[in-house]
């Protein structure tokens, strides 16, 4: 019988490791795998699933894919990945998967049909997981008549960018489709963001809103998509190309010590973000009087924290932030900016 596989994919900052972390604080009698697939050189994913102490993921459990977008690396890292974590002694009943922000999911549902791995994984269902509030602003989807109108009048608007290529590829390959953060919209702008979602998406595809990521394990796994034979429904921009670009994205880690003051630090950060072209920032802060580590996720301008375990006594305490920008934003100021306020 082949093993369930879920891939969970999203754009930069919708909330997959929040889901992925309630869904395996509340599956019941499952031995799950987990498969990350971080965007820069940092495992903060990874450590804030380790994070919580999760009985169903064992960290043995737990593979993280820091080589590249898991789209472009599945004969390198995808397979040799699954593969490893087939041939444990105690094999997965479930795997997960969390591909980073920028992955485009079609290559990758393609790879369950390698043949060192077809007759043992099988696609139980891809979760594509929106921001709600960003799409709601217009940020990565478009009204066709409005597209149609200004494609007639500039020719450099033939193609659409890189941003919403990649968030309707997402939705495109999904058999369902988390509208999270719905708390931080209202009833009407939520039925704007499903309009947006329901034109972009397969017909087919389930539709749940989502408050932080909580949705029950129920309604995420046994879906029974068997989605590598079903590619021919799963439309995408790269139909027929061997490879994606992702030129247009970059990425920043910065190391820094303690946090004096995280008021101030935040709304640095929060300054940043509008006047650099930074769209997601995640990571750990390590604030002098405080026994636990503060996690740090944030969207533009959206800044969330909390602290979610003890520092462990054989561990160096330091802050540590990724921030994933636009290709060519200013690394040297935004570093610069923090390092200046970084004072013990």
């Amino acid at each position: 019988m082949k093993i369930p596989t879920t891939v969970i994919t999203g754009f930069l900052g919708a909330g997959k490791t929040t889901i992925i972390r309630h869904l395996l604080e509340n599956v019941k009698d499952c031995r799950i795998a987990l498969l990350i697939n971080e965007f820069g050189d940092l495992g903060i994913d990874l450590e804030v699933i380790k994070g919580c102490d999760i009985e169903s993921c064992k960290e043995d459990g737990i593979i993280e894919l820091t080589n590249g977008c898991i789209c472009c690396t599945v004969a390198d890292d995808f397979v040799p990945a699954i593969e490893s974590l087939l041939s444990n002694n105690d094999a997965p009943e479930h795997i997960l998967i969390e591909t980073s922000g920028l992955a485009i999911p079609k290559p990758l549902i393609k790879a369950f049909n390698w043949p060192e791995i077809r007759s043992r994984v099988t696609v139980d269902g891809v979760i594509t997981v929106v921001d709600s509030p960003a799409v709601s602003n217009g940020q990565f989807a478009h009204d066709p008549d409005a597209v149609q109108t200004q494609r007639e009048a500039d020719e450099n608007l033939e193609h659409e960018s890189p941003l919403d290529e990649v968030f309707e590829d997402q939705l495109l390959s999904a058999d369902m489709i988390i509208l999270n953060k719905t708390d931080l919209i209202s009833r009407a702008e939520l039925e704007k963001v499903k309009a947006i979602v329901e034109r972009e998406s397969h017909p087919a595809a389930k539709i749940v809103p989502a408050v932080k990521g909580r949705v029950n394990p129920l309604i995420l796994l046994g879906l029974q998509a068997n989605a590598e034979n079903d590619l021919k429904n799963r439309r995408s921009h790269h139909d027929g190309e061997e490879e994606h670009d992702h030129d247009d994205f970059d990425s920043l880690i910065v190391t820094l010590n303690s946090i004096q003051d995280p008021e101030q630090f935040i709304s640095l950060l929060r300054d940043l973000t509008q006047s650099h072209r930074i769209l997601r920032i995640k990571g750990f802060i390590d604030i002098p009087d405080k026994s636990m580590r503060s996690v740090i996720q944030a969207v533009g301008p959206r800044i969330e924290t909390y602290f979610d375990r003890p520092w462990k006594s054989d561990e160096e305490r330091h802050t540590s932030l990724v921030i994933i920008g636009e290709a060519g934003f200013d690394k040297n100021a935004i570093r610069n900016a923090l390092t200046a306020e970084n004072i013990d």
